[in-house]
C-alpha cells in the first residue's frame, strides 16, 4: 500500500475540499503518464498485442484534456492492472505503472504510484549489479520533467511517502 493513512490535502482537489486546482490534477495526470509510458515497452515487450497498459496511459492523457470522464479512466485502470497480473517482473511494474497514472483522474495521490512502480520497472530490467543505478536515473529522469507549478508538491510527496514507495525516491 503506497498510501498514508491520513489524505494529503494537497493532493485533494478543492471541489472535494483540499487545495489542488484542476489544472494541477491535470498536470498530475499527464506526468504520471510520462513516467508509465516511459517503461511501456516492457511490458509490450512481454505481451505483444495486449495494449491494455497503453490505452491506460492513452486515457490518462485523454481525461486530463477533458475528453474522458472519471468512470471511464477507473475502468482503464482495472484494465491495465488486469494485464500486470498477468506478467512477473519489469512487465508486471510497466503494466502497474499505467494502471497507477490513468488513476490520477480518481485519486490525485496515485501520480506517486505510478513514478514509483516505473521506477520499480527500470529496476528490475536492469542487470543485478545495476539496478540501483536505473532507478536512480529513472528516478532522475522523472524529475527532470515535473513541470514547475507541481514540482514542489511531487518532491514533498516523494519525501514524505518514500518509505511506503520502496524508498525508491532517493536519487
Amino acid at each position: 500500500m503506497i498510501f498514508s493513512s491520513k489524505r494529503d490535502l494537497r493532493l485533494v482537489t478543492v471541489r472535494r475540499g483540499g487545495t489542488l486546482t484542476d489544472d494541477n490534477h491535470r498536470r498530475l495526470a499527464v506526468w504520471a503518464s510520462a513516467c508509465a509510458e516511459h517503461v511501456l515497452h516492457l511490458f509490450e515487450d512481454a505481451r505483444p498485442g495486449d495494449d491494455r497498459p497503453r490505452r491506460a496511459v492513452e486515457l490518462g492523457r485523454a481525461w486530463a484534456r477533458g475528453e474522458i470522464t472519471m468512470g471511464d479512466a477507473r475502468e482503464a485502470a482495472f484494465a491495465a492492472h488486469a494485464a500486470a497480473r498477468e506478467v512477473t517482473g519489469a512487465a508486471n511494474k510497466a503494466a502497474r505503472a499505467a494502471g497507477q497514472a490513468v488513476s490520477v483522474a480518481h485519486m490525485a495521490d496515485h501520480e506517486l504510484g505510478a513514478a514509483a512502480y516505473a521506477i520499480r520497472a527500470a529496476m528490475e530490467a536492469a542487470p543485478e549489479a545495476e539496478r540501483a543505478a536505473a532507478g536512480r536515473r529513472e528516478c532522475q529522469r522523472q524529475r527532470d520533467r515535473l513541470p514547475a507549478e507541481i514540482r514542489e508538491l511531487v518532491l514533498d510527496d516523494q519525501r514524505l511517502r518514500n518509505e511506503k514507495c520502496w524508498k525508491v525516491f532517493n536519487c
